[in-house]
């Protein structure tokens, strides 16, 4: 018999898509809430694209955006993933989800309780399993990715991001003043050492590394100094851009795991 779940995932970027997209292919309802205005950067795999521009397909699946939740039970009927602007998640009070999933990933926790459904699932560091949440999963690049943790807390915040070809920090753009970000380049194209990839206001934001733009923000954003507003992949492969990260699946497979421990006995 099949598991007749809904499932609330707060946040719709690219973490959030990848899981999303696997409990979707596993015949979930999948629901998910954002910001009104979400600085996803991997946006052709991040379903909060759907939020600037009505809907957004990954790899096959297509999310919409809805304006109510009294909409979202049509969509879920035409096998869609209904997408609502709603950072508080209060839809969760309509919809009363069987699963909540915190995956705006702000590495704390900023408003996820266990009252708010029969299970409730944090990604990463900021919840504790146990307390806050029921369960959290590890997000953290290395041999725990995607751990499902019962008990206490993820690996902490390092502030560096996970190597990828043997590339960290210098894979990363962030912007080099505050101001209206400006790509010049798009996702998917191929970049040297020191190019310019957009700018912000009169200052230029150059890449330090070649490869593939894996990640942009969208033009006319405003952003501030430092903030994260790009990836480029070292491996220059072009198709990665299009799908969904190795890290994405494995910590999909995480919070799979953890909603049928529960909920398939």
């Amino acid at each position: 018999m099949a598991l007749d779940l809904k499932v609330l995932i707060r946040g719709a970027g690219e973490m959030a898509t990848g899981v999303a997209h696997r409990l979707h292919r596993c015949h979930f309802r999948v629901v998910m809430t954002e910001i009104p205005r979400p600085l996803c950067i991997r946006r052709k795999v991040s379903f909060s694209e759907a939020v600037f521009e009505g809907e957004q397909e990954v790899e096959g699946v297509r999310a919409v955006l809805v304006r109510d939740p009294s909409e979202v039970e049509g969509l879920w009927q035409r096998e869609l993933i209904p997408v609502i602007v709603d950072p508080e998640a209060r839809c969760r009070e309509t919809i009363k989800p069987d699963v909540v999933v915190d995956a705006i990933l702000a590495k704390r926790n900023t408003g996820t309780w266990r009252d708010f459904a029969p299970l409730v699932i944090g990604l990463g560091p900021g919840f504790k399993a146990g307390e806050d949440v029921d369960v959290v999963i590890e997000t953290n690049r290395g041999h725990d990715l995607g751990r499902v943790i019962y008990r206490g807390e993820a690996e902490p915040d390092t502030g560096v991001p996970g190597e990828i070809a043997g590339v960290s920090a210098q894979r990363v753009l962030r912007a080099p003043a505050d101001g209206t970000f400006r790509p010049v380049k798009e996702i998917g194209d191929r970049v040297e050492a020191g190019e310019v990839v957009a700018w912000v206001g009169d200052a230029p934001l150059r890449t330090e590394i070649s490869g593939v733009i894996r990640g942009l923000l969208r033009e006319g954003m405003e952003v501030r100094k430092g903030l994260k507003s790009g990836d480029v992949d070292p491996r220059g492969k072009r198709e990665n851009c299009f799908t969904i990260s190795d890290k994405a699946r494995a910590i999909a497979g995480g919070v799979l795991e953890a909603i049928l421990d529960r909920f398939n006995r």
